[in-house]
């Protein structure tokens, strides 16, 4: 059964080429908005906190802080409103998924970056 949706994912759902980031990474991601019949391109920019999932199901987690408040958005990796990502800065993390960064702040939200 497994082998059955990995092949109607593989064949049926288009990829976007996206590039390779990683928990740690600060990324911009620019996604359309429609707004009754106008469409205008929004971003969100900020840690990516995990990424989970595979194939089309595969989803991935930014934070960000507005203000004092920390904002999360979970985005598919397969939204058909996504338009780019850019990889503003590369971190150096220990764990695939970062949820002691949700406890942080000031300069103890600072991740260090991570060498080419």
């Amino acid at each position: 059964m497994e082998s059955l949706v990995k092949f109607v994912q593989d064949e049926f759902v288009t990829r976007i080429d996206l590039p390779e980031f990683a928990a740690g990474d600060t990324i911009t991601v620019f996604y359309e908005i429609k707004e009754g019949n106008k469409t205008r391109t929004q971003f969100f920019r900020g840690v990516v906190i995990q990424r989970r999932g595979t194939g089309s199901s595969e989803t991935f987690t930014i934070r960000k802080m507005s203000g004092s408040i920390g904002v999360e958005r979970i985005f598919p990796v397969n939204l058909p409103a996504l338009q780019k990502i850019e990889i503003n800065k590369r971190g150096k993390v220990r764990r695939a998924r970062i949820f002691y960064f949700r406890g942080l702040t000031g300069k103890k939200a600072r991740i260090a970056e991570r060498r080419h």
